[in-house]
């Protein structure tokens, strides 16, 4: 399991470090085994990391949001390693990139 954590830690520092700096000042997350090495993410990537309290959902409205958005691509219990980059790419580009009802 820590090699699986430490594998996550780096992806997702990997990632963020690719974000412009604006941002990438904070990340907030579930209280999920994925996050165990979020002291050393901190360290790694400088981020301030905040972990929602359990049964807080209120907490993490952005999180709840993005979930039900990836919903249709990625049910739930989906393994991601399954997928390539390629493809997590291409949601993400199609999630970023849809029409935003408030800019008509």
């Amino acid at each position: 399991m820590a090699r699986d954590q430490a594998q996550f830690r780096d992806a997702v520092a990997g990632t963020i470090m690719r974000l412009p700096a604006d941002f990438r000042r904070s990340l907030t997350w579930d209280q999920g085994a994925e996050m165990a090495q979020h002291a050393q993410l901190q360290i790694d990537t400088g981020l301030e990391i905040y972990l929602c309290n359990p049964q807080s959902p209120w907490q993490r409205g952005r999180n709840e949001n993005t979930n039900g958005l990836l919903r249709p691509y990625f049910p739930k219990r989906t393994d991601l390693s399954r997928h390539g980059v390629n493809e997590l790419s291409a949601v993400a580009h199609a999630l970023n990139t849809r029409p935003r009802k408030i800019l008509g």
